[in-house]
């Protein structure tokens, strides 16, 4: 019998962030895995290895529905087999592997229906080629795979060696985690919450404002990705400097070079931080990384060194303010719109990862320029920056929206960072904002639009100045009654926002599916995240 539980921080971040992907592009957040299988291995055992795992890791078994409340759970399902795809070479009337590896990607996940694991098998005259894996964030961050494909690899092993394989115990499952981080599910509480809204308070409306290009149809995202041997050396010879991790620096290089982009003085962003800080979460495969609020000021036209040293002191204070979920904190930022009566945007993630001891294999500067990054696209961020440090490099990696940085120009961007970490490697040079802006040389912004900033990570529904669609009253009155009906309130105001009216984001799933089943669609989890009246919103509702 299944057995059910609250969500985790890093389980609730991804749940959510599912639900906020359009369908058909969810696949651009999956894990895709191809581990190495090892001579004379048979499919059997390939499928006994993976079965043991399900039976080890709840996680492998868990779907995570909505519950009575309207809240998401997560339901551990008994261990059962895990269903293995097939594809042969051979001609035989199948689906091609290609085809099949394609399908186990690309389709999306149901994370109410399905186990967040798929398995591929490629054989050729019944022998294993290839198996691929692919799994949902949901219950996997880097640790967790790290795990996961080692403890793969020595069953595999021992199937070979005829020899059982020797696994560590697993002494904590992610409900378990769930129950002791507390994850809050009601509203959330003054005493907690303060500190977030006074940092909040001090937010740029939208860092892109001046950037940002209205259009029906934006142009094509960018996607780019360079190597660095020399990142390395220099980003640790700042650090060392300024007495700071070299993740820091990476941070701090970001956000002088995002304001010398964008013209603005205080830079947020999302980091995914990371929540594995004691022995009873270090064994649990789960997801346990959500990301964190962070803004950096740069108002008074700090040298770099100052602002290293305001980055990781603006990290370490967001660590320190009180826990808050990625629902939650959207939810303060819907608040703090509501208040100024315009959304606040923040829709730009960025993500260290440490890949040591790998090599970054390249000896000098190499830059890839990626295809249009498509199904991101749809997502609605602004721009997505990953920073990978290797053994002897370090790789930035960057998407961005075409509507705020031209494709053309997320070149331009890459090359400036690494241009500015390693100038700032001599201890002579400690350039301030205006001189990096200087030096780095983007091209002036077109004036900006006199609009107000999109809806909290999506576009606008109407162009600039065009009027909002008409509000039909049964339309409205469906939303209200959804509204109502799902968060448990009496009375539902149509002149406020969602989270205004009282509306909790992890809620809102649901809030959908309840219109879906009286026959109404047009709205998405994002919408409801955003400051428009309900009233408003409902004006997009179709009926089907």
């Amino acid at each position: 019998m299944a057995k059910s539980a609250r969500l985790g921080r890093g389980q609730r971040y991804f749940w959510l962030h599912h639900h906020q992907l359009p369908p058909g592009s969810r696949h651009d957040t999956h894990i895709v895995l191809d581990p190495p299988l090892p001579e004379g291995i048979a499919p059997v055992r390939i499928k006994a290895a993976l079965n043991y795992l399900v039976r080890r890791h709840e996680a492998l078994r868990t779907t995570f529905p909505i519950g009575a409340d309207g809240l998401p759970e997560q339901r551990i399902h008994p261990p059962a087999a895990l269903p293995v795809r097939q594809a042969t070479v051979e001609a035989d009337g199948t689906p091609s592997p290609a085809e099949a590896v394609r399908q186990c990607t690309q389709e999306d996940f149901d994370l109410a229906a399905d186990w967040p694991v798929r398995a591929c098998l490629v054989t050729a005259a019944g022998v294993p080629r290839r198996l691929v894996l692919v799994l949902n964030h949901v219950a996997f961050d880097d640790w967790s795979i790290d795990t996961f494909l080692t403890e793969l690899a020595a069953l595999l092993a021992g199937a070979v060696a005829g020899r059982p394989a020797q696994l560590p115990a697993v002494l904590t499952q992610p409900a378990e985690l769930a129950a002791a981080e507390g994850a809050a599910t009601g509203p959330a509480h003054a005493d907690r919450t303060g500190p977030w809204r006074e940092e909040i308070a001090r937010l740029p409306a939208d860092l892109f404002a001046a950037r940002r290009e209205p259009a029906a149809a934006p142009p094509a995202a960018g996607s780019a990705a360079l190597t660095s041997p020399r990142l390395l050396p220099a980003s640790r010879a700042v650090a060392a400097r300024c007495r700071v991790w070299p993740s820091a620096v990476h941070l701090a290089a970001f956000a002088a070079t995002a304001a010398a982009w964008t013209g603005g003085r205080r830079v947020p962003f999302w980091l995914f931080t990371s929540h594995r800080d004691g022995d009873a979460s270090m064994d649990v495969l789960t997801c346990m990384f959500a990301p964190l609020l962070t803004a950096v000021d740069l108002a008074d036209d700090p040298a770099f060194s100052e602002i290293v040293r305001r980055t990781a002191d603006a990290l370490e204070r967001a660590k320190g303010l009180p826990g808050t979920a990625y629902d939650e904190t959207l939810e303060l930022l819907a608040e703090e719109g509501a208040r100024r009566g315009a959304e606040v945007r923040v829709e730009t993630e960025l993500n260290f990862l440490n890949y040591a001891p790998r090599s970054c294999g390249t000896t000098r500067t190499r830059l890839v320029r990626n295809p249009e990054p498509e199904a991101w696209a749809r997502s609605g961020s602004d721009a997505y920056f990953r920073i990978h440090e290797w053994a002897d490099g370090v790789t930035v990696a960057l998407r961005a929206a075409g509507s705020v940085l031209p494709a053309d120009d997320v070149e331009r961007f890459l090359r400036g960072y690494e241009e500015l970490i390693v100038a700032h490697a001599d201890e002579a040079v400690d350039r301030p904002l205006s001189e990096i802006t200087r030096v780095l040389d983007f091209p002036a912004p077109a004036p900006a639009p006199a609009s107000a900033p999109a809806p909290h990570g999506a576009a606008p529904a109407t162009s600039p100045g065009a009027p909002e669609p008409a509000v039909r009253p049964a339309a409205a009155a469906a939303l209200v009654a959804a509204v109502g009906r799902v968060n448990g309130l009496d009375t539902v105001d149509p002149t406020a926002g969602y989270v205004a009216a009282g509306g909790r984001l992890l809620r809102a799933p649901r809030v959908l599916e309840v219109l879906h089943d009286g026959g109404w669609t047009g709205l998405g989890v994002r919408d409801l995240g955003g400051v428009r009246p309900l009233a408003a919103l409902a004006g997009r509702l179709t009926e089907v």
